[in-house]
């Protein structure tokens, strides 16, 4: 298991601890599609839950988008209903953590004063 910073928010530290005990993404064997496992929607929404992002259910969005692209993101999560790939996008982009941004931001600056162990 990696290790967390105690002060990562519990949901980044929920979503590490099942990522690293389950695939993020499936491949159907006949198809070759990719799926988004169940454990990784299970605990996207069980984070933002514990967030309280889910707490309230009487928002409303309404807006035009292209079939084929409500299409091609149900058949590469497997999501079957509107409600759903729409409530787990929106808690996927809620709960992102930055952590490729902040990442790159710190190449090349490692201190001086930390053992490498060579």
């Amino acid at each position: 298991m990696s290790k967390t910073s105690p002060s990562k928010p519990a949901a980044g530290r929920l979503l590490e601890s099942i990522a690293e005990r389950s695939t993020a993404v499936q491949r159907k064997a006949e198809t070759g599609q990719s799926r988004v496992s169940k454990a990784r929607f299970d605990a996207v929404m069980h984070a933002a839950g514990q967030s309280g992002l889910l707490s309230e259910k009487s928002g409303r969005i309404g807006g035009r988008v292209s079939p084929a692209l409500v299409k091609q993101a149900k058949r590469q999560t497997g999501i079957e209903t509107d409600t759903d790939l729409i409530e787990f996008a929106l808690a996927t982009v809620a709960l992102e953590d930055n952590f490729a941004e902040t990442f790159k931001k710190s190449r090349g600056k490692v201190g001086l004063e930390l053992k490498l162990g060579f």
